[in-house]
């Protein structure tokens, strides 16, 4: 049973940093490809930033520069490191594995305050 829980969200202030977890289980998490997404009040999801199984990373144009995704294979844990957050970065963090189908997790909430 694929399972994907995200962690690490929350409160704060614009220009600050957080980092988001998602600890995977019931998949082979190292060869999978591996993703963020991201939905604000009122607007569609959008792509945040995705990894390959060899550990090629790609992002939104929205986040470059400030936003890494990374991952533990070892550990089974998917990461988004998000600096220099502002404003409209408040949304819903998803995690995604993209294997037969898409699995997403249940989202953790970010919320930047001005």
């Amino acid at each position: 049973q694929v399972q994907l829980v995200e962690s690490g969200g929350g409160l704060v202030e614009a220009g600050g940093s957080l980092n988001l977890s998602c600890t995977t289980s019931g998949f082979t998490f190292e060869t999978s490809r591996m993703g963020w997404y991201r939905q604000a009040p009122g607007k569609e999801c959008d792509f945040v930033a995705g990894i390959l199984g060899g550990g090629s990373t790609y992002y939104g144009d929205s986040v470059k520069g400030r936003f890494t995704i990374s991952r533990d294979n070892a550990k089974k844990i998917l990461y988004l490191q998000m600096n220099m957050l502002n404003v409209e970065n408040t949304a819903v963090y998803y995690c995604t594995a993209s294997l037969d189908i898409d699995y997403w997790g249940q989202g953790t909430q970010v919320t930047v305050s001005s």
